[in-house]
């Protein structure tokens, strides 16, 4: 079952090109978009961990007898032609993606009259560029992937009706154009140097002691390439345009937004961990630029009174766990990194989808002129709630779990600091969300205010139950992924 590895990024771009087609049959793009929506979520479930070669250029290595003309030789294994690797992080992933997908595109269903074919477009092809790097073995293949996510998501901010959309979408290019030509650089780099774009043959040249991972040119290939991470995700100093972006989607578009840029983090993390973990301070920089996203992002966040930008700025605050654990760099810390990623999948997705209700009432997204809403619509605010105190770690939900398994890497690997720092944002996070959520649901209703006579649709409300449930699962049984993450990481230390 290994040909179906590459469907999983074959099948969201095909449907992707038949739903730009059929852009103005509503009917037509709401039927196929729901279809393969519901369809993606079992391919990785039925797909066999394991290797997918390209054109067929599998090693020479897997050649046999041919092995013996090249006796002790790099070339025995180098990769020729691209590679997808599988295994049990992919599929934990990828499986979790494709539900928030699915989702997402669901709530997109039943809150819009009409949906347009070039948004679904645009949420498809994202999903199959995030799902591309995450499987891809290749940095080059990779760099082209995080090109097209990164247009799909300026596609899905200027596809809602906020009046800031074309001016937060062209900033985010503007430095697009620079971000992602000096990971481009990077790369260039690297294959100047080992003649090859393999992860795994670069690790192999690296690990090997065939390269000077103290050269100027590896060293400078490390900085482009980490700048680029850095512009991609959100961390700063590109943390203000990345919440200006999520606060610029519709929610569901957010919540989409959110999990392709963790997906991103993951992906490019991992391959520059794998590359770069043998210099010394590439740890202390991830630490660095993690700790101020997570400084710097709760700050910004206090002094906000749009909801949105609030939960923008904790989104990508949020992140800044996930940095923490590849930069301490054990076993530990890896997996409770790639749990905490999933994590804030889920819990993000659930408070843009939560919040943005109060948008749908309401039509504002300032605190300041909310209040009451408890009255109005009780069922989601508890939801909302419940997926507040999973951000800030609260037991037994999922995001306590990851964030005390964070914790504890840093208390093993000798970093008290680390772990104290990551419990008062943890406690921060939570203050910030009461806020919110006090101004919005429990202060008394302002007299201006006029609430919509608009029912939330079933769709919203079922979506925010299966995130709940996921919250509570994960939190009150985290081997159901963790062993999963563990497996892959013990593969890759």
């Amino acid at each position: 079952m290994n040909d179906l590895i590459p469907l999983m990024v074959i099948i969201p771009i095909i449907a992707a090109i038949l739903l730009n087609l059929f852009n103005k049959n509503n009917s037509t793009v709401k039927i196929l978009s729901f279809v393969v929506a519901i369809v993606l979520p079992i391919i990785p479930l039925l797909a066999n961990y394991g290797t997918y070669y390209f054109g067929g250029h599998a090693p020479l290595t897997d050649y046999g007898t041919f092995l013996s003309l090249f006796p002790n030789s790099i070339l025995n294994t180098l990769h020729i032609g691209i590679t997808y690797s599988y295994g049990s992080m992919q599929q934990i992933l990828i499986f979790f993606l494709f539900i928030i997908a699915f989702l997402a595109i669901l709530t997109t269903i039943g809150e819009r009259k009409k949906i347009s074919g070039t948004y679904m477009f645009l949420m498809f092809m994202g999903l199959a560029s995030v799902v591309a790097m995450l499987l891809s073995d290749d940095i080059f293949h990779l760099y082209i992937f995080f090109e097209i996510v990164i247009i799909a998501q300026v596609g899905i901010v200027l596809a809602s009706n906020h009046k800031e959309k074309y001016e937060t979408a062209m900033k985010y290019m503007i430095l697009g154009s620079i971000g992602g030509p000096m990971l481009l650089t990077g790369i260039g780099f690297l294959l100047a140097l080992v003649g090859s774009v393999n992860i795994t043959d670069i690790v192999h040249v690296v690990k090997n002691g065939l390269i000077n991972s103290y050269s100027p040119i590896f060293l400078l290939s490390f900085g482009l390439i980490f700048f680029g991470w850095l512009y991609s995700v959100g961390l700063p100093p590109f943390h203000t345009i990345k919440s200006d972006m999520y606060s610029k989607a519709t929610p569901s578009g957010s919540a989409l937004l959110q999990t392709l840029s963790v997906i991103i983090f993951i992906s490019i993390g991992l391959a520059i961990f794998r590359i770069y973990n043998g210099i010394s301070y590439v740890g202390t920089f991830i630490i660095f630029f993690s700790l101020a996203a997570m400084i710097l992002s709760i700050s910004m966040a206090l002094t906000e009174t749009d909801f949105r930008r609030i939960i923008g700025f904790l989104a990508v605050g949020e992140l800044g766990y996930l940095g923490i654990g590849f930069g301490i760099g054990t076993k530990l810390s890896l997996t409770a990194a790639l749990f905490q990623g999933l994590n804030e999948i889920i819990i993000t997705a659930l408070l843009f989808i939560g919040f943005g209700t109060t948008l749908y009432l309401s039509k504002t997204s300032e605190i300041n002129k909310l209040g009451g809403l408890i009255e109005n619509n009780p069922k989601t605010g508890v939801m909302v709630l419940i997926g507040g105190f999973a951000l800030a770690g609260v037991p037994p939900l999922n995001g306590f779990q990851s964030k005390v398994m964070l914790i504890q890497s840093a208390l093993d690997k000798g970093f008290p600091e680390l772990a104290i720092i990551m419990i008062l944002i943890s406690i921060v996070t939570f203050m910030t969300f009461i806020k919110i959520f006090h101004s919005i649901y429990l202060k008394p209703k302002p007299k201006d205010l006029i609430i919509e006579d608009n029912k939330i649709p079933k769709s919203t409300t079922f979506t925010m139950g299966v995130l709940i449930i996921m919250c509570i699962v994960l939190g009150l049984m985290p081997s159901l992924v963790v062993n999963g993450f563990n497996a892959f990481i013990g593969g890759l230390i």
